[in-house]
């Protein structure tokens, strides 16, 4: 049998990440001066500098930056990363470069909520029906193919909320109460578990508490998070019932937002069957 591996820092690229950002910290903002430990002008903070803002003891940002910290504690790094003003791109790669694998939580919970304008232009560009919905399921952006789902064209603005609440919902999203409610709440209470405050997803969850149909599912359980690769019976506005298969992707940038796609097929009865995972071919 294998052994396998734990994950190493990457101290190289831990390196380069934190020494390029630290020197962009002006320290006269913090109320400090630039001399190094030699009276010279440096660049940005000094490693002693970040120990001093952050509290921490002498040589710890040191020892995080050239790699010799093993298993930094998450809130070190927050803190780390909040002082230098990363983004969740730089976020997720502190924590992988410091060997702790991908980040536990978004550095800035608002960060999910809004997307790149030019996404708008991506689904535009897609012939399936796709949409991005935001962390709190707000629609942000869809293709005209997704509003031909519904009638007269109109879109959800929350897509949590309709598929869980909106009486219509119910009646295009065929067997709801069977195959498309049991699937959609743990999603939301997921979310919840990592958006503890959002308050566009706590509402729902009231609203779902309320109705007595969720609520018997919710106290069923579940744990089913996320909807991609999954097929489900809906009845289409156009074309008239028929299966979606979804496709569900994370922009990088916005931890929580997702971008799904929804593949039809027309007709009662599956006429496809699930293709075979796509993988690297091995070369020899």
């Amino acid at each position: 049998m294998k052994k396998k591996h734990k994950v190493k820092p990457n101290q190289q690229a831990l390196q380069a990440l934190l020494s390029e950002r630290r020197a962009l910290i002006k320290p006269e903002d913090y109320g400090l001066s630039r001399q190094d430990g030699r009276g010279r002008r440096a660049r940005g903070l000094s490693q002693h500098q970040v120990d001093e803002l952050t509290d921490r003891a002498y040589s710890t940002y040191s020892r995080l930056e050239s790699g010799r910290t093993s298993n930094p504690p998450i809130d070190y790094l927050e803190q780390v990363a909040r002082l230098f003003g990363l983004n969740e791109q730089e976020w997720g790669c502190l924590c992988r470069f410091s060997g702790i694998g991908e980040p536990p939580y978004p550095l800035n919970p608002k960060s999910g909520l809004q997307v790149p304008g030019v996404w708008q232009e991506a689904v535009d560009g897609i012939s399936h029906m796709a949409y991005v919905n935001d962390a709190s399921w707000n629609l942000l952006a869809h293709n005209a193919p997704f509003a031909e789902l519904f009638p007269d064209g109109r879109v959800p603005q929350n897509t949590m909320r309709w598929m869980l609440l909106d009486p219509i919902a119910r009646s295009m999203l065929l067997d709801w109460e069977t195959v498309w409610a049991p699937l959609v709440l743990p999603q939301l209470y997921a979310a919840l578990s990592v958006r503890a405050d959002d308050e566009t997803l706590l509402q729902i969850a009231r609203e779902a508490e309320d109705d007595p149909v969720l609520a018997r599912l919710a106290g069923a359980g579940g744990a089913h998070i996320h909807p991609d690769g999954d097929e489900r019976p809906i009845r289409h506005a156009v074309h008239g019932p028929g299966h979606v298969t979804m496709c569900a992707s994370e922009p990088l940038g916005s931890p929580g937002a997702r971008l799904i796609f929804l593949i039809f097929h027309a007709g009662t009865q599956k006429q496809h069957t699930r293709l075979p995972m796509l993988r690297a071919r091995r070369t020899a």
